[in-house]
């Protein structure tokens, strides 16, 4: 029995290069199907309409014979209390299931929400869910699936905080991420995350780091404990995207992404250029998959 069949890598394929021709390039070449679509030619999902995708993204990923397993956006990526920010994201969100629509994606990567900083998180529990439950009642609409990344500076940045939004906004069409360098960026321990919300999960990044310096590693060599948990998730019947997010090098779309400036998170690039950062991570992740399913075999 083959479980590991079940699974597709996919990956955030700008940071191979803010280039979307050289993006699909160099996925294709590494034999992969699937990205997940955050920065194209230097510009966010967030700032595309769906005419432009139509005639700009689209057909180049047809040529490509690349897919997309999720929309990298923006959403959720305001203060809490950011009322104006919260209208524009509504809006944003709209577009950007209607994209999912057209390219036939049914994932939307979204956050929740950042707090004021120095504020206790949990007071601001009622105001995320209830705005959380407006971006999901959006993404039902279009029957898309909006998934919430663990994210550090944001509500849902602890495994507690992911467990309770999830089970609060109680909707299909909100569902979970597993980040697992993040939850150590975060302090938390992983096994203990997935325990938790491994329920809820529908979509994986992967991603590695260590707490001693917060930097992101290749994975499977960090503290995120990404080869067993894997056999976890695998074994108890996952089947979907696994998502590279190696964050090895500095590239384009990291200044979008960090509160912190970009070139803390990651110290020195390796040595390696975004295409190289990337096929590290997949030949990594390759390399645990095949672990796993030669100790599959072995049970």
């Amino acid at each position: 029995m083959n479980m590991v069949k079940d699974l597709m890598i996919s990956g955030f394929s700008d940071e191979i290069s803010s280039d979307f021709d050289t993006q699909l390039e160099v996925v294709a070449n590494l034999g992969m199907h699937y990205i997940s679509l955050r920065g194209i030619d230097g510009k966010n999902i967030g700032d595309f309409k769906v005419e432009e995708i139509k005639e700009t993204v689209l057909p180049r990923l047809q040529k490509a014979d690349i897919h997309v397993s999720s929309i990298g956006s923006p959403i959720g990526k305001v203060f809490i209390n950011d009322e104006d920010g919260f209208a524009k994201q509504k809006v944003m969100l709209d577009e950007l299931c209607q994209i999912s629509n057209l390219l036939d994606c049914k994932y939307i990567r979204i956050f929740s929400f950042y707090i004021p900083k120095g504020e206790n998180a949990d007071q601001y529990s009622n105001e995320v869910i209830a705005k959380l439950t407006e971006f999901a009642a959006i993404a039902e609409k279009y029957n898309v699936i909006l998934v919430h990344e663990n994210e550090k500076d944001i509500y849902g940045d602890i495994g507690r905080r992911c467990h309770e939004i999830l089970k609060a906004v109680d909707s299909p069409y909100f569902k979970g991420i597993f980040d697992f360098a993040n939850f150590v960026q975060c302090g938390e321990d992983t096994q203990a995350c997935y325990d938790m919300l491994k329920d809820e999960i529908v979509y994986i990044h992967i991603k590695d780091a260590i707490t001693t310096d917060s930097e992101n590693v290749v994975c499977g060599t960090g503290e995120g404990k990404i080869p067993e948990l894997l056999a976890q998730f695998i074994q108890s019947g996952y089947k979907g995207f696994l998502t590279l997010e190696p964050h090895l090098v500095l590239f384009d779309s990291l200044k979008d992404l960090e509160l912190e400036e970009a070139t803390d998170v990651i110290k020195d690039n390796k040595g390696l250029d975004g295409a190289g950062g990337y096929k590290l991570q997949y030949d990594s992740l390759l390399e645990i998959l095949k672990n796993i399913k030669s100790e599959e075999k072995s049970l």
